[in-house]
């Protein structure tokens, strides 16, 4: 009896031994296997998805929050999450994605021939998700204000209707492009362009949609790469208020292929507006030279400027701030490229000629638009330039990036890298030498900011200096004692050193290495020759409704020049 009490006591002990073993097992197992099945669920959905974004006619993007209450325009419940189109404002949630697709037309960028040619078009109306604060064309009250699937807007002129207010009439009705209706490309003047092309004729001068004498076409150049990566967000509300067709992404095509554009548009009358930093700008600006060597320079547009980059001194020279965060609407942008004048920024050739026993290669040439330096403002710019191209994920802020350069030149203050450079460069200013005192670096102006918002070459303006301009074939040149300098005169506690001014600029770098830098792309120089000339012009866009105190100033005294040299005239 014993024995068998032992026997059944040992089975029951190794059940539940085994029990143990089998429900622990399953406690491991189980939720691994239920992340493995979600998981190969959820690449399943992103690759369907991705394949009817793929297929689809709208530009569609998957958002994982709305920023407003949104309801699908398919199913009309309200979501949180799903996908919406970047030019026409579709919004519908994951389930509903395919059948959206088949039920609604996207923005025709151009429309389909059938035989004829157009001078107009219908609205094209999109039922819920009006913007917050829009009002009825019809009976002047808000739109949008109950909380479900209601009222409609027209993905061109913007107008909204309420769902009691929509009549039969407006679905048919010629829509007029609204309040950017001289900004727009009609879908029908590409078709009527296009049949042009077909006939070998290109008097496209006579094809003015609207009948309109002011018509200013403009095209948008979007750098999502620069500075607080904004680009993104503004391609997606420049192709809902604009023909898609107008809006490009320079991650994704060259300006030199994008600008083509302007060869259909009517001579003279195209604007562009860059938005990026000071270096998509100037790259934007090479294309409109290449334009002019294609013969193509009846088409070449005026330039205004977005500025998304980290020092934008050329945005801020020309009135377009010192960067963009948001703050001001889409539209108000537009408005302020319609409103803009149009002036002439010079161009320089910088030419830099090494020196050596057999100088067989080339010269290095670039473009200048703002300045080129030589000593620690060129090394500040090397050393953030390196530690970009290690880590560039790293610098998607502009604060991040302006805290960066903050610590190179602290360490500059210390190191003194460049010391003793007036032994080091001869300067000649239209062929004449000049006797440099004791500095650490040089810097060549065309623009009137530098650094980020820095006036230079007026410094703190106690001192009776010619103004420094962008369109009088001069370039400003100024030293500096060092990095710690470089700061005084940001904050208005130091002035420059003026060296002087000039068409032709000369220098001569005898020994050693140093820094250089032509529009914030630095390099490190061995001995050298650096010859700076005039270039060309660029057209540009000044806007005058944002100004600083030293702008207006500055702005008042090269107005007053202007009436003096007229008067003398």
């Amino acid at each position: 009896m014993e024995g068998t009490e032992s026997n059944g006591s040992t089975a029951s002990s190794v059940v539940a031994d085994w029990s143990l073993v089998f429900w622990t097992l399953c406690a491991v197992i189980l939720p691994v296997l239920i992340t493995l099945w979600c998981s190969f669920q959820r690449s399943r959905r992103q690759v369907l998805i991705r394949d009817i974004f793929r297929k689809s006619k709208h530009d569609w993007h998957y958002t994982d929050l709305f920023g407003q209450p949104s309801y699908c325009c398919v199913c009309a419940q309200h979501i949180l999450q799903g996908a919406f189109c970047n030019c026409c404002g579709l919004r519908v949630s994951e389930g509903c994605l395919k059948k959206a697709d088949q039920l609604f037309l996207c923005k025709e960028i151009m429309m389909r021939s059938n035989g004829g040619a157009h001078s107009s078009m219908p609205h094209h109306w999109i039922r819920g998700n009006v913007p917050l604060c829009s009002c009825c064309m019809i009976c002047k009250q808000q739109c949008g204000t109950q909380p479900k699937l209601c009222d409609y807007r027209c993905v061109w002129c913007q107008y909204t209707v309420h769902d009691e207010c929509m009549m039969d009439c407006l679905k048919t009705e010629e829509c007029t492009f609204g309040e950017f209706r001289d900004l727009i490309i009609p879908p029908y003047y590409l078709s009527t362009i296009n049949q042009m092309r077909k006939d070998k004729r290109t008097n496209y001068e006579k094809v003015v949609p609207y009948c309109r004498k002011h018509w200013m076409p403009v095209i948008i150049l979007a750098n999502t790469r620069s500075g607080n990566n904004m680009g993104e967000t503004l391609l997606g509300e420049f192709k809902i208020l604009l023909n898609p067709v107008q809006v490009f992404d320079l991650s994704k095509i060259a300006p030199a292929k994008a600008l083509q554009l302007c060869t259909l548009l009517p001579c003279n009358a195209v604007r562009v507006l860059v938005c990026g930093g000071d270096g998509t700008v100037g790259w934007v600006l090479d294309a409109i030279d290449e334009m002019k060597i294609k013969g193509q320079e009846r088409y070449i547009p005026q330039v205004a400027i977005l500025p998304l980059g980290t020092g934008n001194d050329l945005s801020n020279t020309l009135g377009w701030g010192a960067g963009y965060a948001g703050e001001v609407p889409v539209e108000q942008i537009l408005q302020n490229v319609m409103e803009a004048d149009g002036i002439k920024l010079d161009r320089w050739k910088v030419q830099v000629t090494n020196k050596g026993y057999y100088n067989l290669r080339k010269p290095k040439v670039f473009t200048m638009n703002n300045y080129f330096s030589i000593g620690p403002d060129a090394l500040m710019a090397l050393n953030f330039h390196a530690h970009r191209e290690k880590t560039p994920s790293l610098f998607s802020s502009r604060i991040i990036n302006k805290a960066v350069y903050f610590f190179y030149g602290t360490k500059d203050c210390l190191v003194q890298e460049c010391k003793d450079l007036n032994k080091k460069v001869e300067l000649e200013l239209d062929g004449e030498r000049i006797e440099l005192p004791n500095l650490e670096g040089i810097i060549v102006l065309n623009i009137g900011y530098w650094g980020g918002g820095c006036r230079l070459w007026e410094g703190m303006g106690d001192e009776p200096y010619p103004l420094a301009r962008h369109d009088d074939g001069l370039l400003e040149v100024v030293g500096v004692h060092g990095s710690f300098h470089c700061a005084q005169i940001q904050v208005k506690l130091a002035n420059p050193v003026r060296l002087g001014q000039a068409h032709t600029v000369r220098l001569i770098l005898k020994s050693s290495k140093m820094p250089m830098q032509v529009d914030g792309e630095p390099w490190a120089q061995g001995p050298c020759t650096v010859t700076i000339t005039h270039k060309t012009h660029a057209l540009m866009l000044y806007h005058s409704g944002e100004q600083t105190d030293d702008d207006a100033s500055s702005m008042s005294e090269q107005d007053h020049v202007r009436e003096q040299t007229d008067e003398d005239v």
